[in-house]
């Protein structure tokens, strides 16, 4: 893994927002770049992944503190998937947790990649198990 910088600040605005634009996600959330970076903001730890100054990955976590965590836009560049960003970013993101003695860990992903989070320790949850969500399109 060399030539990868990782940070725990905050990208600037503009270099977070081209990233999460290669997801596709921006299509159904419609996001402004200062609303994206807001939402930067009020996360409880990020992780960022820099090769030659440019941001390639990117991983946050919001969380209470002390029982839950969510893990959320783990993004990785589509020029520098399959180098190892991604699960370094993933490893610091719950290595956080575990200093923290968070005892529940969850995260989204994104349809296709359940083999990836599989791979690094997470399991799906159970069929029925507890769990609903409201979204709002504007």
């Amino acid at each position: 893994m060399t030539n990868f910088r990782f940070s725990t600040d905050l990208p600037e605005k503009q270099l977070f927002y081209d990233l999460f634009l290669t997801t596709g996600w921006n299509i159904q959330y419609k996001l402004e770049p200062d609303e994206l970076y807001e939402a930067l903001n009020q996360s409880w730890y990020c992780i960022s992944a820099y090769h030659d100054n440019i941001l390639v990955g990117f991983g946050r976590m919001i969380c209470d503190g002390v029982v839950h965590a969510l893990i959320l836009d783990l993004i990785v560049h589509p020029d520098y998937q399959s180098k190892g960003i991604g699960k370094t970013i993933l490893n610091k993101l719950v290595d956080k947790c575990r200093q923290h003695r968070i005892r529940d860990i969850q995260l989204f992903s994104v349809k296709g990649k359940a083999g990836f989070y599989q791979k690094c320790g997470f399991k799906d949850r159970p069929e029925g198990a507890p769990g609903m969500e409201i979204k709002k399109i504007r």
